[in-house]
């Protein structure tokens, strides 16, 4: 997913409105040289924004350049592996999101193994999905929609930005909690697929809250509920799928992490800074900006979360016979 030029510059542009802060002085061993955060997506979509909010924000804070470099393909496992070859000394990071944790079980013969050669670091931001249905749905809850695709088994197809997606990945569960059978279409990338949905080509998209808010706002798309487990400020009237389906949460998520073996101090120098970066205001309104807020844990929870998220859809890739393209 990728935002408008015009929204992409803005964002950016305003992370250098970070208030200047003095370096900490236990930060002055590290970092020694300009760091590398690692990207597997290319410019302008949220997980590359988070990432230049993050490395605008250590920049400040440890006095130091922080550097985002877009290394795109094979679906996020190019830069993790350029990340897992780097050496650990905290000066090559990675960019970290949903796509990270479903590799870790939908690719069976990568050169790494994610949780043994990654170490967790901080979260940065988080951020629901959204369900919005093609106008020609007759659809207007959630609890309408499974009664449809109920009296309809197989002739709902959902959309993706790709196999393996979060969107994809949201919507096997979906159709795995509420007991419903559709058919995945997958597509390169959100724009295709929601253009598609809003011409009623397919039927539902579990997406990005920013890549479908346009669409809803101009009512191209009917939004049904968030994936997360409470309601969204960007779409406050909007109930949750676990209102109707208890127990159901999918999350868009981005954080950071490091080659295994990188030194605890540094992780935790990191961990540090992001955590003061979730409760500054200006970086909580840049994240707003994208729908999204602050992901703040400690390197033990936030390695817990990404540990849990492997183990959750893991289970969805194996009971829905998820394969790689």
């Amino acid at each position: 997913m990728k935002l408008p030029r015009r929204q992409f510059l803005h964002i950016a542009a305003g992370a250098a409105a970070f208030p200047a802060y003095s370096r900490p002085a236990a930060a002055l061993d590290y970092p020694t040289r300009p760091a590398r955060i690692m990207v597997g997506y290319t410019p302008g979509g949220a997980a590359d924004i988070a990432a230049r909010l993050a490395a605008q924000w250590l920049s400040r804070r440890f006095g130091q350049q922080f550097i985002v470099e877009n290394r795109p393909g094979a679906a996020n496992n190019i830069a993790t592996e350029a990340v897992v070859q780097a050496a650990s000394d905290g000066h090559t990071l990675l960019l970290i999101s949903p796509t990270n944790t479903i590799n870790a079980t939908l690719y069976q013969h990568l050169s790494f193994d994610f949780v043994r050669d990654i170490a967790a670091i901080a979260g940065i931001a988080r951020e629901p999905n959204v369900m919005v249905v093609s106008p020609s749905v007759p659809a207007e809850s959630v609890a309408d929609f499974i009664a449809y695709a109920t009296a309809n088994p197989g002739r709902i197809n959902y959309a993706s930005g790709g196999t393996g997606t979060s969107t994809h990945v949201s919507g096997a569960l979906f159709a795995m909690m509420a007991g419903i059978d559709m058919v995945h279409v997958p597509y390169h990338g959100d724009a295709g697929a929601l253009a598609d949905l809003a011409s009623g080509r397919v039927q539902v998209m579990f997406d990005l809250v920013t890549a479908s808010i346009g669409f809803i706002k101009a009512g191209k798309l009917r939004a049904l509920a968030v994936t997360t487990a409470t309601r969204s400020d960007a779409l406050p009237g909007l109930p949750t799928v676990a209102e109707t389906i208890p127990g159901y949460e999918a999350i868009a998520w981005q954080g950071l992490g490091a080659p295994k073996n990188t030194p605890a101090e540094i992780v935790d120098k990191l961990n540090a800074e992001m955590n003061v970066a979730a409760a500054d205001s200006a970086f909580k309104a840049r994240l707003a900006d994208l729908g999204a807020a602050p992901f703040a844990a400690s390197p033990v929870d936030f390695a817990k979360f990404v540990a849990d998220d492997i183990a959750k859809w893991a289970k969805v890739i194996k009971i829905a016979g998820i394969k790689p393209e």
